[in-house]
């Protein structure tokens, strides 16, 4: 073989190797744009999903706080509504207080109301004695009905009169005062036994207590309905 074959033949080797070379650098190169394109595809999805991810806890956290400030709105409009009912309950109370303070005023009704809740305490107290205590502003007035009041008591029930002690040493407390803070009563009478064991309170702000107690209901029903 001369030398001119030889560079030939060397040359032919030398374009394999190359071509080989080529094919191989590509056959790497596309391996490599496909595993960086999937790698990438991979990356971005993640990103995407992460991004949803907090995009979810965050209209959470804001469908959590629409929820918390509704809720208190709604709490807050039903404590107003309780206060203005509680209100207007109270109002009437106090009506009810005043008028029940201006039959004090009126002598005659008075005498005949005391005498009324003398009977009604001895009828249901029964003792054959008991002791009656009055503020000391009703004491005179006091006095003109415990033969009437006794007197009323037998008629009712059919029984002996009980024998009836005023209290002339102590009081139950004075008619109110504006402004005042202490204790107050707005009239009637309490009985107890002679031993004092058992007490009937028959006062007009005992009396009140009692009905606004009792009707409360109907009166919430007859205000605000069933509701």
């Amino acid at each position: 073989m001369n030398e001119l074959e030889v560079s030939r033949q060397i040359e032919q080797m030398v374009k394999f190797i190359r071509q080989e070379a080529e094919e191989k650098a590509n056959e790497i190169r596309v391996s490599a744009e496909e595993e960086f394109n999937l790698e990438k595809l991979q990356l971005v999805e993640q990103e995407k999903a992460k991004i949803r991810r907090e995009y979810e806890r965050r209209e959470g956290q804001v469908d959590v706080k629409k929820k918390i400030e509704y809720s208190k709105q709604l709490n807050e409009m039903r404590l107003k509504v309780l206060a203005a009912k509680e209100a207007a309950i109270q109002d009437i109370l106090v009506e009810a207080t005043e008028k029940m303070r201006s039959v004090c005023k009126q002598p005659p009704q008075y005498k005949q109301l005391l005498e009324n809740l003398l009977v009604q305490a001895m009828t249901k107290l029964k003792e054959p004695t008991a002791v009656v205590k009055v503020r000391q502003v009703d004491l005179l007035l006091v006095k003109e009905v415990l033969e009437p009041a006794r007197t009323s008591y037998t008629k009712v029930t059919g029984n002996p009169a009980v024998s009836l002690t005023l209290d002339q040493a102590s009081f139950l407390p004075p008619p109110p005062t504006p402004g005042s803070e202490l204790a107050s009563c707005n009239g009637g009478i309490s009985l107890s036994s002679a031993d004092g064991r058992i007490v009937c309170n028959n006062t007009l702000d005992d009396r009140l207590r009692i009905s606004y107690a009792s009707t409360l209901p109907e009166t919430r029903t007859a205000l605000f309905g069933d509701a």
